[in-house]
């Protein structure tokens, strides 16, 4: 690895730890030529599949557009940017374990949904709204019936799962 002062090109890695819960590599480095020390972090690159929109068309996915939509749905609601950046690594977690080449924009906003119903009650509705396209206030209405009807994040997460997921990639 170049250093970023002197741009040597030998450097050596003094520490290697996990970060990121386990995702990153975080090593520390020194620079043989100017003594430098410097951090860089290593993630595993892994290509997403391409999002299939409902008029068939399929684009590549787009982190900062699914950003955008989950923050819009959260305007003004009480959910911290952890809360969030935690929200988008599960949806693309999902989408990388999904091993498709394609996958379906209505899947996806199922999924955007999940997250949503577990974050805020309020920007789920908003979400659904849009995304499930209400023509009126029965349909706000159903929604939020169904809503009460299923089972909080708490409990959800207390369930223990009916097939064992296996070890984690």
């Amino acid at each position: 690895m170049q250093c970023p002062f002197c741009k040597a090109v030998d450097t050596r890695v003094v520490d290697s730890r996990l970060a990121e819960d386990g995702t990153q590599v975080r090593r520390r480095r020194s620079c043989e030529e100017c003594s430098a020390r410097f951090t860089t972090f290593e993630k595993a690159q892994l290509s997403m599949p391409l999002i299939v929109k409902r008029s068939g068309e399929p684009e590549p996915f787009n982190e900062d557009k699914l950003r955008q939509g989950i923050e819009s749905a959260l305007y003004k609601r009480p959910v911290t940017p952890e809360q969030v950046d935690h929200a988008l690594e599960n949806l693309m977690r999902k989408l990388r374990g999904a091993n498709e080449r394609e996958v379906d924009s209505g899947r996806l906003g199922e999924w955007v949904m999940e997250e949503l119903r577990d974050l805020d009650h309020v920007a789920y509705v908003r979400f659904a709204s849009i995304y499930r396209k209400f023509e009126d206030v029965n349909a706000f209405r159903e929604e939020i019936e169904r809503l009460q009807t299923l089972p909080s994040a708490e409990q959800r997460r207390s369930q223990l799962p009916l097939i064992d997921p296996g070890p984690t990639r």
